[in-house]
């Protein structure tokens, strides 16, 4: 069986950089506690090591509180201002670990704001990083998740708007959005924040899944960009598999086919896909 694994999947750099953050951290302060606010990054195996090395995952604002013995770590989503405010306001050490192009998108917000322009943030409403954006953004913002919600954009004739887009969206689907907001006639600038990572892991996907016999997509189930791939692999190749770990391979749906192709998430360890590819290499 030939297996093509692809370049693009595992980590990318804005991932690895908000867990190293947080391992060092962990070793930087003997004895000092660390907590995420909300999940590090969105995969399940990673979370469960750094909670065996004693980091604790915040859950919400309300238990911000109970880190003022520690250090809190933001995660790579980011987060809303009022969350930085809060721990600020309440004397409580953290680390900004937020991925460098979503902080590009917090900006962006803040001097869109400045201008005047209502903010549309194309992506998953009720992803953290969107949330974390509109947080940055003020009243005047909107989330476009689908061609449902473009077409009920109903701002003044006239309206200055900013078009950004969450950084793990699916880029065809932004184009498409777009075009339905741009025939609405308003004052309207677009910025594509979909980060280069993300749009060259999909491609590479697209052509590797239109090529196979099965396809398998490795990554957390709550991962945006990783259920994004799945769609993305599924249109172009009928047999594609979505699995967190080599556990969740299902080896009988494999036995038949020639060629088989592998990609993952952004927040997909190394460790993990290495596990998938070896084993399909050396048991078919």
């Amino acid at each position: 069986m030939d297996v093509i694994l692809a370049e693009t999947a595992g980590f990318c750099f804005g991932v690895k950089r908000a867990v190293d953050t947080v391992y060092r951290q962990v070793q930087e302060n003997p004895g000092r506690k660390i907590y995420t606010y909300g999940p590090i990054i969105h995969n399940a195996e990673v979370i469960k090591d750094l909670e065996a090395k004693g980091v604790t995952v915040l859950k919400g604002e309300e238990e911000l509180t109970q880190a003022r013995d520690g250090i809190v770590i933001i995660r790579s989503h980011g987060v809303p201002k009022r969350i930085c405010d809060k721990l600020d306001s309440l004397g409580i050490s953290y680390v900004d670990a937020t991925c460098p192009y979503v902080k590009k998108i917090h900006r962006i917000a803040m001097e869109e704001e400045e201008q005047g322009r209502f903010l549309v943030i194309v992506g998953n409403a009720d992803h953290p990083e969107v949330e974390g954006i509109k947080g940055w953004a003020g009243p005047k913002s909107a989330v476009v998740s689908g061609s449902e919600d473009a077409g009920n954009l109903a701002l003044p004739e006239g309206s200055k708007v900013c078009i950004v887009a969450q950084t793990t969206y699916n880029y065809n689907k932004f184009k498409e959005l777009v075009e339905i907001i741009l025939k609405k006639g308003y004052d309207i600038i677009v910025l594509n924040t979909i980060c280069n990572a993300t749009k060259e892991r999909q491609e590479e996907a697209a052509r590797i899944a239109d090529r196979v016999d099965a396809m398998i997509v490795v990554g957390d189930m709550h991962s945006s960009n990783t259920q994004k791939l799945f769609e993305i692999c599924n249109h172009a190749c009928d047999n594609t598999y979505y699995i967190q770990t080599l556990d969740d391979l299902n080896v009988n749906q494999l036995r038949s086919v020639e060629t088989v192709g592998i990609t993952a998430g952004a927040s997909t360890p190394n460790k993990i896909i290495e596990e998938v590819q070896n084993y399909v290499r050396i048991n078919f």
